[in-house]
């Protein structure tokens, strides 16, 4: 393993992961269909054409602001720099080498996230519409009253 290099992909033999590789080559395949050079997309992130292409080799690892940074200035969602990822090459990822096969979510069943539902999301906006901080914190309050107090009737058998 590369030693004080942090911010290096390599694994004990000294070759990048593939899915670094990929996240690298989709970021090279997109600055060259803009026309982009290493040298003006580093410009853009604060990094220097090296650094740029030592990314688009999988040598480094892009971090997840980084990711961020990359995907605004080239004009893409973040999940275009993961796909047509084979499985081969998502198999390579530390969590899939270890046995985690899938998403905690999947796994207790989406149904259960509420962060998942249309309601949830409406909630939040409509919450954040407010504009009076302190009407906000009564609706807050108010609302883990509400949760507390249906919790409560749950457990001594009174249901709604």
């Amino acid at each position: 393993m590369a030693r004080g290099r942090s911010s290096g992909s390599v694994d004990r033999l000294g070759s990048p992961n593939p899915i670094d590789v990929h996240v690298g080559s989709r970021v090279r395949l997109r600055r060259t269909l803009l026309g982009m050079s290493q040298e003006k997309l580093g410009e853009a992130i604060g990094l220097t054409f090296q650094q740029v292409q030592k990314y688009e080799r999988g040598a480094n690892r892009v971090g997840a602001s980084r990711l961020y940074d990359l995907s605004r200035v080239l004009d893409v969602p973040v999940g275009f720099f993961f796909d047509e990822m084979t499985e081969e090459v998502a198999g390579s990822s530390p969590g899939q080498i270890r046995g985690i096969t899938e998403p905690v979510l999947e796994a207790i069943g989406p149904e259960l996230d509420p962060m998942a539902k249309r309601e949830t999301l409406e909630l939040v906006r409509a919450y954040y519409r407010i504009s009076s901080p302190k009407v906000r914190k009564r609706i807050f309050e108010l609302t883990k009253a509400l949760a507390a107090s249906e919790g409560q009737d749950e457990r001594n058998g009174k249901g709604s």
